[in-house]
């Protein structure tokens, strides 16, 4: 189904999504940023605001435009719905008799509906399901939470100067993997289905039909967003660059630079990472068996039998890089960067990943 949906009506989807059981989730404005959070009604979005970001630096600017998704990414893709940065695994209980008892934390949660997904994180969310869901036994809490999941993407006119995304083949615009798709305009909105379930929920809703005015303003922003993105990376396979650069010494120079802080891992849409830990009670009743998130620039990460294998940081960013934009292809068939920045503008010493590249094709040393 194609038709287009006037800004007025927005609201109309929220409800038809409320209404078909789904906990609706949005993009909002928060602390100076913009994050995703529960949402019952369009006047939480950030209409009129726009962003600017650079290596090191992410800000939000006021306007007068009627635009509620003129911005690019915020710290947040969907990895922390699906992926959650803490939770319990199982929980271990002492009966009267002394035995130990062991129960999975249960994996219940309800459908939810995400509105404003940028392609980019439909790009990781696809990673992040082969990691988890599709090799060996599938992930019972990522899965729970996979099952219902309801994308309603939004194409992105408004590239961040720290997107490069067309190099990575995964945007601007949403293709694949959704359920709907948004052209936002400045009166309204161009509305295609890509799944049966999206089908159902237009089929509710009050569009009218696009006119060629409309096709032509979508296209053109479409490719005035591809234009606008300077950076980028050479190759969609960077496994011959990287391997024979190993000792390259651009790794020290960057060492210099990275404060081994884990901001790049914790943005990025599709680092999956996690340690585990026991929390006894203080009484020794029991104890939760819980995860969360980590990152390979952490000391523990590479920690082995009283050894730290990546004991400084030049090991521990080399390890990321080559990790994700090489290792991914033998593991998953594609690098693990999706082009979304957000590791750029995120890092407080603002190392770029597309410069770091760049120095390292320059020269074999």
């Amino acid at each position: 189904m194609y038709g287009y949906l006037p800004r007025n009506q927005l609201q109309d989807l929220i409800g038809a999504l409320t209404a078909a059981g789904y906990r609706c989730i949005g993009p909002q404005q928060q602390d100076g940023a913009i994050v995703y959070r529960d949402l019952n009604d369009i006047s939480q979005l950030p209409q009129g605001v726009f962003e600017q970001q650079a290596p090191g630096s992410y800000r939000l600017s006021q306007t007068k435009s009627p635009r509620q998704f003129a911005w690019a990414t915020g710290p947040q893709a969907l990895k922390p719905l699906l992926f959650a940065a803490r939770e319990p695994l199982w929980h271990a209980t002492r009966d009267t008799q002394g035995a130990l008892q062991f129960n999975a934390a249960q994996a219940i949660h309800k459908p939810l509906a995400m509105i404003g997904v940028r392609a980019c994180d439909i790009a990781a969310l696809r990673l992040q399901d082969a990691h988890f869901l599709e090799r060996g036994e599938p992930d019972a809490h990522y899965a729970a939470r996979r099952k219902d999941l309801f994308l309603v993407a939004v194409n992105c006119t408004h590239p961040a100067a720290t997107c490069f995304c067309v190099s990575t083949g995964d945007g601007p615009n949403a293709q694949t993997d959704c359920d709907l798709v948004l052209d936002e305009l400045d009166e309204g909105f161009l509305l295609r289905s890509l799944s049966e379930r999206g089908a159902v929920i237009a089929d509710g809703l009050r569009l009218s039909d696009v006119t060629p005015a409309h096709s032509a303003q979508a296209e053109a922003q479409f490719k005035a967003a591809c234009a606008a993105q300077t950076r980028s990376l050479p190759s969609h396979d960077l496994r011959p660059l990287l391997n024979a650069r190993l000792e390259h010494a651009r790794w020290k120079a960057v060492a210099e630079r990275c404060l081994s802080c884990g901001n790049c891992t914790s943005v990025c849409p599709t680092c999956f990472c996690y340690s585990e830990q026991d929390q006894p009670k203080l009484d020794a009743s029991g104890s939760t068996h819980a995860r969360e998130w980590d990152s390979c620039f952490t000391q523990g990460h590479s920690y082995i039998h009283g050894i730290t294998i990546r004991a400084d940081t030049k090991l521990r960013y080399r390890q990321w890089l080559t990790h994700k934009l090489a290792a991914w292809h033998d593991q998953y068939g594609r690098s693990g960067c999706v082009g979304c920045g957000r590791c750029i503008s995120w890092c407080p010493a603002g190392i770029d990943l597309t410069e770091e590249v760049a120095e390292l094709a320059a020269s074999p040393t």
